[in-house]
């Protein structure tokens, strides 16, 4: 039976890019060594990292402005490395808090110097994005975290603020067009839309950097990291080859703006769905905050939640269960999921109402 891989992360790659990852574990371009055992100095590995880094920069339409990283230690490392660089001790940094991952980023941010948590949904379970909240003036970044993977929300639009954003994209990154001159830095975990999971992508603006009073240990200090091009330790290889494979099928599948195309298509057909289906509800309480890249849903009570698991493990839907924090089901609809898993998704909850309803 064929699998449809609806996993919230390490999460569907493409079909033809793990095939050519297959292989470079076996023979990487026919040198006679796999990927997994290259130096990190070969002229091979310099090869694929200069790829990665022009593709990262060709598909967000990046100035020299910026620099690209490909970092170890996931998202959670990111969340007091960036307050740590940027951030002095008497200065206030801003945070959005909505949902699990931006709750963690600002625990991380107050080591370093103050947090102001401007809105927050955290009393209402995250259900939606918080709106109609103010920045200090003072305040040296505003934090978001553009996707929420546990509970189903999203950004789908970008504040007007005079400081520049940091934003934790783990889960949206490269899934449509960014703004990126609202941008100071980003960064995102690579196993959602990017590669496996093993290495971190961070874009940083050069001129943010060096402002900071305190030491910084060399491993977390970025500008020690663009100095020696992500290689001042030893880079995780096979992850950052696989990022240069999926960043290639991305721009040879028509870029931002066609894989943002084909995920609102995809998003349109399951939320219709959704929406019409009178056995589920959508855990996001304002429509307008619902992800594109994980749809989070519920049954109306739990003898259908159990029955309607069973149906959709046996069509092949897998990883479809919910966090435990909302329970239900989640269903990640990452660039590489083909419509196709989709529909099959839909066609399953239909077919449940009509034996069911």
């Amino acid at each position: 039976m064929k699998k449809h891989n609806f996993s919230p992360g390490p999460a569907i790659l493409p079909a033809s890019v793990i095939k050519e990852a297959a292989q470079g574990v076996l023979d990487l371009d026919g040198i006679g060594l796999s990927v997994l055992e290259i130096s990190h100095r070969s002229k091979q590995f310099i090869a694929i990292y200069d790829e990665a880094v022009a593709l990262v920069k060709e598909i967000l339409n990046l100035g020299d402005e910026y620099s690209v990283l490909f970092l170890s230690g996931g998202a959670s490392t990111q969340f007091f490395m960036a307050p740590m660089n940027l951030l002095n001790e008497d200065e206030t940094a801003a945070y959005v808090d909505s949902g699990t991952w931006a709750n963690k980023a600002i625990k991380e941010a107050k080591l370093f110097g103050k947090v102001e948590v401007v809105g927050s949904s955290k009393a209402d379970n995250y259900t939606y994005i918080p709106r109609d909240w103010q920045v200090p003036a003072e305040a040296k970044y505003l934090h978001l975290t553009s996707n929420n993977t546990v509970f189903g929300t999203q950004y789908h639009w970008w504040p007007e603020v005079s400081q520049p954003i940091v934003c934790d994209m783990s889960s949206d990154m490269f899934s449509r067009p960014i703004p990126m001159e609202k941008f100071g830095l980003i960064y995102a975990g690579a196993q959602k839309n990017m590669g496996p999971a093993g290495t971190t992508l961070v874009i940083v603006r050069k001129d943010l950097l060096g402002k900071v009073r305190r030491p910084l240990p060399s491993m977390l200090d970025y500008r020690i990291h663009e100095d020696n091009g992500s290689m001042y330790n030893t880079p995780p290889v096979f992850p950052i080859y696989v990022c240069m494979l999926t960043l290639r099928w991305i721009k040879a599948n028509g870029g931002l703006g066609a894989m943002d195309q084909a995920n609102q298509a995809k998003a349109e057909l399951f939320y219709n769905e959704l929406d019409a289906n009178p056995l589920f509800n959508g855990t996001v309480t304002n429509k307008a905050d619902r992800s594109l890249m994980n749809p989070t849903f519920v049954a109306i009570n739990e003898e259908l939640d159990k029955a309607f698991d069973a149906a959709a493990k046996a069509q092949g839907l897998d990883n479809l269960r919910g966090h435990r924090m909302v329970g239900g089901f989640r269903a990640s609809m990452y660039n590489a999921l083909p419509m196709e898993s989709v529909q099959l998704l839909v066609d399953v909850m239909k077919e449940f109402a009509q034996k069911h309803g």
